[in-house]
């Protein structure tokens, strides 16, 4: 198994689990879909990488980059922001759970872009995640 399939899996465990994250965006909308209109509010599971960290021979060590894609139907960021606070604060301890083939060394949100819809009814943020996964050898 891909440890971003693992990661992705953990993440929307977690912000489902979370009830300052639920009470915000239900749980049915905390999705991994591509698929058109979205709900508002919700948080979309979107686009990952996994890249080869490089520092152990061997190849153990992989650094899982996530992005979640936030909407809101507001004219500002308020709702937005808010959400991605309590998002942020979802995925800061403790470690995620990611099974019996991987462990989560450490998960941190490391960015969060606030993205204006040209109608001005919708709020995007587009939040990034960084994992960084120790493969369990077998």
């Amino acid at each position: 198994m891909m440890p971003s399939v693992e990661v992705q899996k953990a993440i929307r465990a977690r912000l489902v689990g979370a009830s300052a994250v639920v009470a915000l965006v239900p749980a049915a909308n905390i999705l991994d879909r591509h698929k058109r209109p979205v709900p508002y509010p919700s948080i979309i599971l979107g686009e990952g990488q996994a890249v080869d960290e490089g520092s152990d021979v061997g190849r153990l060590r992989v650094r899982v980059y996530s992005e979640l894609h936030l909407w809101t139907l507001e004219p500002s960021f308020e709702l937005a922001a808010t959400v991605a606070g309590k998002v942020h604060s979802a995925l800061f301890a403790p470690r995620l759970d990611l099974g019996a083939g991987f462990h989560c060394a450490d998960c941190k949100v490391s960015s969060a872009r606030f993205l204006r819809d040209p109608s001005g009814d919708v709020a995007h943020v587009v939040v990034t995640v960084e994992t960084l996964v120790h493969g369990v050898a077998a």
